[in-house]
């Protein structure tokens, strides 16, 4: 991995705690104070923090020319979190469902989350969101 690569990736998991930050946040209002259920509110807990991260990764990870227009990406972006909300919805639900988590419990479960998807959802970000194009080769 190159130095620029690691820093891509460093600042990728700074956003994805910015994400966590928000999911978790929302989540405890949806579930302690609205008295939503774990599941539902976790659907809507993502989508926020899936829109958070967008704005932090597209201004500081992957800065540099787009490809597409700003609703097309944040489509996209959110298409290929769910990718990863996939397994990190597995994680959570398996945690709350096995354990009963609830209240700030289910903070825990987001966080276990949000590592099971990380992989799949930096590399989707970096190689299909917010690819470059190619330079053409010198001569």
């Amino acid at each position: 991995m190159t130095k620029s690569s690691l820093k891509q990736l460093l600042t990728f998991c700074f956003g994805g705690f910015i994400g966590f930050v928000v999911d978790a946040g929302v989540l405890q209002i949806l579930v302690v104070l609205m008295h939503w259920d774990r599941y539902s509110a976790r659907l809507i807990s993502f989508l926020c923090a899936a829109t958070a991260t967008w704005i932090f990764n597209r201004h500081f990870t992957f800065k540099g020319p787009r490809r597409q227009t700003i609703l097309v990406e944040w489509m996209q972006y959110v298409f290929v979190m769910s990718w990863g909300f996939a397994c990190n919805f597995a994680a959570y639900s398996a945690l709350v469902y096995f354990f009963n988590l609830d209240g700030l419990w289910l903070i825990a479960a987001v966080g276990a989350g949000s590592l099971a998807g990380l992989g799949v959802n930096y590399t989707a970000s970096r190689y299909w969101v917010y690819r470059h194009p190619k330079k053409p080769a010198d001569g």
